[in-house]
């Protein structure tokens, strides 16, 4: 079996075994580097989550270079007909990341292992590094998938705006300051990304998440953005408004580290 269609956005290990000989398929593993050379699943292409990043201060979680990301996705020898497993091994938020990546290069042919390596078989794990790609790639950027500052700016107050901050309760309140000015985003609705996860099961994505995000009016009318310090932990939150369906998701990249940084902008305790 090596067709990928008509499965869900996050898929189960049961998903993922019979077809890992798919030649369409492009493993990729954001756990640490450790956790990658102890074993990973067959094939995959170990990805520093930090890559995935620009690096630099005030906002180190914005868009890498475009340069960088054509490397990047060379060596995972990118093709447009490919379709991309990812996962991790701290619930998701490297893997949503990645997902966010691929919407911004515009490749819709996406999957991610729900609960990353936890969930899959140890018998089944291997040691072989695949080798890299050497063609060059091509990317063109989409701007559909980022809320940028101006533009979360621009939208405050909105009635059809749900600003999810996936920081801890104390970053939101400010009681903990990762940045000049502690507090949230007016307007934002807490819920750290851990909640998100099922803590009993390997980490995979609780199972009445939909009716949660209800409760919080986080729901599917409305354009949601999201993010955190530096979009990691968002990339988990993004990875479920996704996977849920919702129509309009944006990441906010510069996240916490530009609009605590930035002089311009308002903020809430």
């Amino acid at each position: 079996m090596t067709d990928f269609s008509g499965l869900p956005l996050v898929i189960e290990a049961a998903d993922l075994l019979p077809r890992l000989g798919s030649p369409d398929l492009i493993l990729v593993d954001l756990s640490s580097a450790n956790r990658y050379v102890s074993g990973h699943i067959p094939g995959a292409h170990f990805v520093e989550g930090k890559r995935t990043q620009l690096g630099q201060p005030p906002a180190p979680g914005l868009l890498p270079p475009q340069s960088d990301l054509e490397k990047l996705f060379g060596e995972l020898g990118h093709r447009s007909d490919a379709v991309y497993v990812v996962y991790d091994d701290d619930g998701g938020g490297w893997a949503g990341r990645f997902i966010w990546l691929l919407d911004v290069i515009g490749h819709t042919r996406y999957h991610y292992l729900n609960g990353g390596i936890q969930t899959w078989p140890a018998d089944r794990l291997s040691t072989d590094v695949p080798a890299k790609g050497t063609r060059p790639v091509s990317l063109q950027l989409h701007s559909e998938p980022t809320a940028t500052r101006e533009y979360l700016q621009s939208r405050l107050g909105a009635d059809d705006l749900a600003i999810w901050d996936a920081r801890a309760p104390q970053e939101f309140t400010g009681e903990k300051m990762l940045a000049a000015k502690g507090g949230h985003i007016p307007g934002a609705v807490n819920f750290e990304w851990t909640a998100g996860m099922d803590l009993n099961d390997h980490l995979r994505i609780r199972p009445d998440i939909a009716e949660v995000l209800q409760s919080l009016g986080i729901t599917p009318d409305k354009e949601v953005i999201t993010h955190c310090q530096t979009h990691r932990r968002s990339g988990f939150t993004y990875l479920v408004a996704k996977a849920l369906g919702y129509p309009r998701v944006k990441a906010y990249a510069g996240s916490w580290s530009e609009w605590g940084n930035h002089p311009d902008t308002p903020v809430e305790v």
